[in-house]
Order: C-alpha cells, then sequence, then structure tokens
C-alpha cells in the first residue's frame, strides 16, 4: 500500500487517507477491471496499489500518455498511462513489434486505442462521481486525489506490468472512512504489553573435531562472552543486553588431561566453524524493552532456567543449560542433537547402500585392483565403534580452509 501527502497542500492528512483507502480500492479496481474486460476481452489484470494527493511521487520521471476527459464546465479528470504499460497494452492487442516502444512516437492509431481505453474506463467511473454542488462551482486549485493501478497481462509468462494513474476531483467524490468496531487500545496498555525475543548468549568458532565429538555432560565455553552482557534479536535487530549474573550457575573449570591424538585428525578435522548459542524464545514487556535500549541493566530471571540451543550454519546441533565458567558463559550438553551414526559392525551391510556404493566409486583405482582388500572391513580397536562424521551438513567459506 501506497499513501503520501502533499507537504505545501494539507487539506487531506495521512490520517484520513489512509482511513479512506479501503474505499478507494473497492470503489474503483473493479470498475476499472470491468472496463478492462469488456475492452480488451479479459486480457488483463489491474490492481489497486496506490492512493496519494501528490502525483510527482508516483510517476518517478516516467514517460507518461495523458488524457485530459471534461466532466462538466467546472471538473476534469485525468488518466496517465506510463510507456510500459502502453507497451503491454500494443504488445497484446497489435502484437509483438520488431522495435522497442517509443512514447514520443506513438502513432495514431496506438494513441487511437489508448485515448477510446481511457474513455470506456471514464463511462464506468463517471456513476460514481457525485453531482457538483451548485454553490461550490468557482474554479480554484480545488483538491484532487491520484489513485495507482498496476496492469499486467493475465499470461503468466510476460511479467512485464505499468502503471494507470486516475486523477479525480475531490469535490466529487464522497469516501467513507473506516471506523474502529472495537475497543481502541489506550496508549497506557503498551508498557505491559508482551513480545517474543531471542537471547543470543554468543558466538565463537570451534574446530570441527570438538563439535563432532560432543557428549552428554560436556561443558562448551564461550572464551569471548561476557557474563555481563547478551544481545537480544527482535526482527533481526540486535540491542545489547545488560545483565546482573546469576552467579549460582558457576561451575569448576576442569583441566582437560585426557589428551589428543592430533595424528589421528586430517584438515577436514581442523576446519573452524562458528558455533552460536541462544536461547528458546522468552516474553519481555514493552517497559523492559525500553528499559533495555535505555542501557539499564535487566535482570531476565527466566533466562537461567531457559533452555540453549547449540547451532552451526542456522542447523541446531545439541542442547543444554546455561552455567558460568570463571568469568565466561558456558552451555552443559543436555542432549546431542546431531548425534552421527556408528559404522556397520563387521560382517553386516550398511543401512546406506547409497553412501556405500558413492564412496566405493570414488576410491582410488589402486586399490580397487584386489577384490578381497576393497570388500574386508578394519578389525581391531581401531574399527571398533568409530562415528562418521557428515562435513556435508555444513558450508564451509574460503576463510576457513
Amino acid at each position: 500500500m501506497s499513501v503520501n501527502t502533499n507537504n505545501i497542500q494539507d487539506s487531506i492528512s495521512t490520517k484520513e487517507l489512509l482511513r479512506e483507502y479501503s474505499w478507494y480500492r473497492n470503489s474503483f479496481s473493479k470498475l476499472l477491471q470491468e472496463a478492462s474486460d469488456d475492452f480488451f476481452t479479459e486480457n488483463f489484470q489491474i490492481k489497486f496499489i496506490g492512493l496519494s494527493k501528490n502525483i510527482n511521487c508516483l510517476l518517478n520521471n516516467e514517460s507518461c500518455f495523458v488524457t485530459k476527459i471534461k466532466i462538466d464546465e467546472e471538473h476534469d479528470m485525468f488518466f496517465r498511462l506510463t510507456e510500459k504499460t502502453i507497451d503491454v497494452i500494443l504488445e497484446k492487442v497489435l502484437g509483438k513489434s520488431k522495435n522497442k516502444f517509443n512514447i514520443n512516437k506513438i502513432s495514431e492509431l496506438e494513441a487511437k486505442i489508448i485515448t477510446a481505453f481511457n474513455g470506456f474506463i471514464f463511462d464506468e467511473i463517471k456513476p460514481k462521481m457525485n453531482k457538483p454542488d451548485p454553490k461550490l462551482l468557482k474554479r480554484t486549485n480545488f483538491d484532487m486525489i491520484n489513485m495507482t493501478f498496476i496492469l499486467r497481462d493475465i499470461d503468466p509468462e510476460n511479467k512485464s506490468a505499468g502503471k494507470i494513474i486516475v486523477t479525480l476531483p475531490l469535490a466529487l467524490l464522497s469516501p467513507q472512512q473506516i471506523k474502529s468496531s472495537g475497543k481502541t487500545f489506550a496508549n497506557t496498555d503498551f508498557p505491559d504489553s508482551e513480545i517474543f525475543v531471542k537471547v543470543i548468549m554468543g558466538k565463537m568458532k570451534f574446530p570441527l573435531y570438538e563439535i563432532k565429538s560432543l557428549e552428554q555432560d560436556d561443558v562448551v565455553v564461550f572464551e569471548n562472552s561476557d557474563i555481563h552482557k547478551m544481545q537480544l534479536s527482535i526482527q533481526d535487530e540486535l540491542i545489547d543486553l545488560n545483565l546482573n549474573p546469576n552467579m549460582d550457575l558457576l561451575i569448576p573449570q576442569e583441566d582437560d588431561t585426557e589428551g589428543e591424538n592430533m595424528a589421528a585428525r586430517n584438515i577436514w578435522d581442523s576446519i573452524e566453524v562458528e558455533m552460536n548459542a541462544e536461547f528458546d524464545a522468552v516474553k519481555v514487556s514493552l517497559a523492559e524493552l525500553k528499559s533495555i535500549e535505555d542501557g539499564l541493566v535487566v535482570d531476565l530471571t527466566s533466562l537461567y532456567d531457559n533452555n540453549v540451543t547449540l547451532k552451526v550454519e542456522g542447523k541446531p546441533i545439541a542442547s543444554g543449560t546455561l552455567v558460568i565458567v570463571n568469568d565466561r558463559y558456558g552451555v552443559k550438553i543436555n542432549n546431542v542433537i546431531a548425534k552421527s551414526k556408528p559404522s556397520a559392525p563387521q560382517g553386516e551391510e550398511s543401512g546406506n547402500e547409497e553412501s556405500e556404493q558413492s564412496f566405493e566409486e570414488n576410491e582410488n583405482y589402486e586399490e580397487e585392483t584386489s577384490t578381497t582388500q576393497s570388500s574386508t572391513q578394519p578389525t581391531g580397536e581401531e574399527g571398533e565403534g568409530e562415528e562418521d562424521f557428515d562435513y556435508s551438513d555444513f558450508e564451509l567459506d574460503d576463510d576457513n580452509l
């Protein structure tokens, strides 16, 4: 919907146009569509899209074919068809031209078609207009209203469309305004109203080998987080959130003494991907939201009992509860969502025959020379219980390689 006002002539306010918009759309859309169907035999679709007092904001420097029609001795109305609109009409009526249409070189036949169409629309609209008041027949710069319509070919393969702007004198119209049928919303009700928001705890890059080895009761610490700050996400807009941390969430940090077998990792394991942690949507009153925007410290106690989801590339991989490790936020894993499937035991067929076949087709041909070697699965501790991590779930940027 497009509603505009002229800053110089302010006899029609934006609020009035908004309330009258439905009346104009319902009153004139059907009239123009019926005129088009009768004149062009249902070849075009016409849709009402705009209402304005200022004609300049509608045209956007587009060339137009203008038809002026005299209603009576004091009042005129105007039809403005953009160059694109005329091109769409003529292509449908006269066939596609070899040359690109130029409105400055319009032929007499083409002009007659457009003028006759405008006259046909006028005949449909005229009964909708009031008779002029004899007491108000002094010719002055009276108010005009501009209605904008989009005309397009009904053929779905033809995506071309253009604008038709119909200008009418307001003195001949009696637009109706929409009136509220229910109880209005008082300004005093706003502070207590609630809205759903997302709270983002933090984001950080982690190696893939750490992500694929997540298990229940593991603690993921976001080293770049701040226990006094988080971010609030409202319709993709981020607002800094100042918090009083709940130190009951503090847990001691344990040293990792198990050690890592670096030799067992490949280049894919070392690639880092960004993982973020966000809470389930929480309700915040507008009064609290205003306090957040003012930079005040807000105590959202509902966060501490809320579920935290870990996501990579927007895909959830694990969920858990919020904890504090030293002066950083972390997540204690309760559930691993993206749990990889263990490899099939020796002697049993894999449940995913297509993946197994795809893997065999891409093996080095030297390994394929031995049927016994390619069909024999590894035995011993190395082949038991290992998990295959599906890297195809994540999109990797060149910066990660």
